[in-house]
């Protein structure tokens, strides 16, 4: 079944684990709530800041059951999960994903074509896992790990040709870019969601439906607020923009030991322990810059008047 995807937020879903390296579940689900009452239209499940590449296919399959259990009424879930290297596997386990009832599935584009591989060799694959897979809406994340793979307008193109494309999780972080690829997606049902803090409002501008990015884990509600405002209250808009702007350089630090670390701020009882990344390499000097980013968000908030 072919879903429309709301315009919106949706944040690179978090994986909390236990002390013993377990997926903790009790903040699975107040990550859900907390996500859900922030504004988010959804979320991006079983993504690159989920440790997806860190975690079993039973681990991801299990995760995203629970998540598709018990996520509030409101949230659009779009989700992955897409590391293996055969398209086969791939199929196979894109399969088992679908089936527990998310709205798009998401394919990461380097897993289609090796780094020095071709457009017609993604292409061939993508319309491989596309035949394979029932009829749901596709998107694409272009994921930085292990390598970057940028769709280009003409492969944007195609692969709305090829399938239902509805989902494009972009990474350039370039507006020229991103122009392009919207005129590309004009009158096919495509979506483009922004990754990139420092463009985002210039991209919404020129037509993106809306903000897919790590500083969605941070404070959502302002992500939220720009995407839903910046056009009745422009001035308004704008002034948000440029701390979020600058705020979003903080991805740049110990992701997403850095997030968790925020979230015990915002009352989560949760521990910073990564798989992707030693929790111990997040410093004294890194917490300070959280604790300083934190206590801005707030007075921002607190001058403009956002929940």
């Amino acid at each position: 079944m072919i879903k429309t995807i709301p315009d919106g937020v949706y944040p690179t879903m978090l994986t909390p684990f236990t002390e013993d390296n377990k997926i903790d579940y009790d903040n699975v689900l107040k990550l859900l709530q907390f996500y859900s009452e922030k504004g988010c239209a959804g979320v991006f499940a079983i993504c690159q800041s989920s440790e997806i590449f860190y975690l079993s296919f039973e681990e991801r399959l299990e995760l995203l059951k629970f998540i598709m259990k018990n996520k509030p009424a409101d949230l659009t879930v779009v989700a992955s999960g897409h590391t293996a290297d055969d398209i086969d596997t791939q199929i196979y386990e894109a399969n088992a994903f679908i089936e527990t009832g998310i709205d798009a599935y998401v394919f990461i584009a380097n897993r289609f074509a090796k780094q020095d591989e071709g457009e017609d060799v993604f292409l061939a694959n993508f319309e491989k896992a596309v035949k394979g897979l029932p009829e749901i809406g596709f998107g694409v994340y272009e994921c930085p790990y292990p390598y970057k793979r940028l769709m280009t307008p003409d492969t944007i193109k195609k692969c709305c040709e090829i399938g239902n494309l509805r989902f494009i999780k972009d990474t350039c972080c370039r507006i020229g870019e991103i122009e392009a690829k919207l005129k590309a997606a004009e009158g096919t049902g495509l979506k483009i969601y922004n990754a990139n803090g420092a463009t985002l409002l210039e991209s919404l501008k020129a037509g993106c439906a809306g903000y897919s990015g790590v500083m969605a884990n941070f404070h959502p509600e302002l992500y939220s607020w720009l995407c839903a405002n910046y056009k009745t209250e422009p001035e308004k808009a704008e002034k948000l923009f440029n701390f979020l702007s600058m705020a979003s350089t903080i991805e740049l630090q110990q992701y997403p030991v850095n997030a968790k670390y925020h979230l015990q701020k915002l009352g989560f009882d949760v521990t910073a322990k990564c798989r992707v990344r030693d929790c111990s390499t997040f410093t004294e000097s890194n917490k300070k810059e959280i604790d300083a980013m934190y206590k801005t968000e707030l007075l921002v908030k607190e001058l403009m008047g956002i929940n």
